[in-house]
This record gives structure tokens, C-alpha cells and sequence, in this order.
């Protein structure tokens, strides 16, 4: 890293955040049972736990840590206007992200208006406390940032552009596994079922994206 950049990094902290919907008892079931299977066929997975939460990505972004506060009570505002606790929610299918020989799984959920009308109000509520892009130190590491991966800097980065509006995946990551292993459970039929959020947070990012420390609960209007 360029001392400039290293510099800027000391001076202006970045972090980068998840904004998330957490799934109710049904999800949570599913998520779970999805875990331990790929943990069972590739052990060097993560498991889900009350670091690594299931959860329903609205937006991702670095944003100055300096303005975190700001930062929840704009999406506190934002969420105000939204009931996401009464939303039925479908949940269709699988699917993964290729990093050879392995991949970052996930159960898809189906796009609805209100997932992306609240998406619309996360992303204008967050761009005023917005960077372009951060390093390794802006997330939750327990290697020194080795165990944070460079797709996941560019994902994160890019996120509005590759991953809302129409380009918008609603999905609960549940694990890792090998690619062989993970298109044999694409393959195989799934069993739509329906789910509600049960709450939403701002979560700090970790390794393969996970929510991995919870910043602040967001107030939903019930």
C-alpha cells in the first residue's frame, strides 16, 4: 500500500458496514440446517453463529467511521416509514458465488417492491457517509485482515452498482463449500418456503461478508 494511502487510512477510518434484515425462526431453521451440511463435506467452512448471523443484505458500504452515528440515525429515519415484520417474504431457491475450487452459498429470496423500495431509501440515507472504497482494516478480522478476501474489498465497493435496483440478490449466505459439491445442490429441487425479517441492524463486514459484529439495532416501525 502507497505510505499516501496508508496515511489517509490512519487519518479517516473507514468501516465497512451491512445493512441487514434478520430473518424470523423459519429462515433461521433453514439457514442453519444448510450450514451444517456444508460444513459436514467442507469442515474449513465458517459456521453460523452469533458472530456470523444469517441475514438478508439491504446494502453494503464503506463509510467514514466517524460519521457511524449519523450513519444509524439517518437509516433509523429511513426505516421508520417501512413495516418489514409484515412482510412474506419467498424464499426459491439456492445459488453461489464462484471463488475456485469452492464457493460462497446462499438461499435466494425473491425480490419484492418493498425490498426494493427500502433498498432505494438504505442506499440515499448512507450516501452522504460514503467512501469509494476501504482496505482490509475496515472489517472484522481475527487474522490481521488475511482472512479478508479481495473480492470481498470490490464487492463492497461496487455494491450499488453490481448489487441493487434490478441487479438487486436478496439472499441469506449460509456456507462454503467445494463447487462440485454446491452444483449437485443446485441441481437438486428446493423447497420454496416463506419467511418475515424479524429485525434489522448494522452489522460490521467479516470474512466472506458475514455479519460479523453487530453496530447498532435499527427501530422497526411494528
Amino acid at each position: 500500500m502507497p505510505l499516501s494511502s496508508s496515511k489517509a487510512s490512519q487519518e479517516s477510518p473507514v468501516t465497512a458496514i451491512d445493512i441487514a434484515l434478520e430473518p424470523d425462526a423459519t429462515m433461521m431453521r433453514h439457514a442453519q440446517a444448510d450450514n451444517a451440511r456444508l460444513l459436514k463435506v467442507f469442515p474449513k467452512g465458517f459456521a453460523l453463529d452469533a458472530t456470523r448471523q444469517p441475514h438478508v443484505t439491504v446494502l453494503q458500504q464503506f463509510v467514514r467511521t466517524a460519521d457511524l452515528e449519523d450513519v444509524y440515525a439517518a437509516l433509523n429515519k429511513a426505516f421508520a416509514s417501512e413495516k418489514p415484520t409484515s412482510w412474506k417474504l419467498k424464499a426459491f431457491k439456492y445459488y453461489y458465488i464462484p471463488s475456485p475450487p469452492i464457493g460462497l452459498a446462499g438461499i435466494v429470496v425473491e425480490p419484492t417492491e418493498d425490498l426494493l423500495r427500502l433498498q432505494q431509501k438504505t442506499i440515499e440515507a448512507v450516501a452522504p457517509f460514503t467512501v469509494k472504497t476501504g482496505t482490509t482494516a475496515a472489517f472484522m478480522s481475527t487474522e490481521d485482515g488475511h482472512d479478508i478476501q479481495e473480492f470481498l474489498i470490490n464487492y463492497v465497493a461496487n455494491f450499488v452498482a453490481i448489487g441493487s435496483g434490478k441487479k438487486f440478490n436478496p439472499h441469506v449466505t449460509i456456507g462454503v463449500g467445494t463447487q462440485a459439491y454446491l452444483d449437485e445442490m443446485l441441481a437438486a429441487p428446493f423447497e420454496p418456503f416463506i419467511f418475515s425479517p424479524a429485525g434489522a441492524s448494522v452489522y460490521q463486514l467479516g470474512s466472506f461478508g458475514t455479519a460479523r459484529k453487530e453496530l447498532r439495532a435499527l427501530a422497526l416501525t411494528p
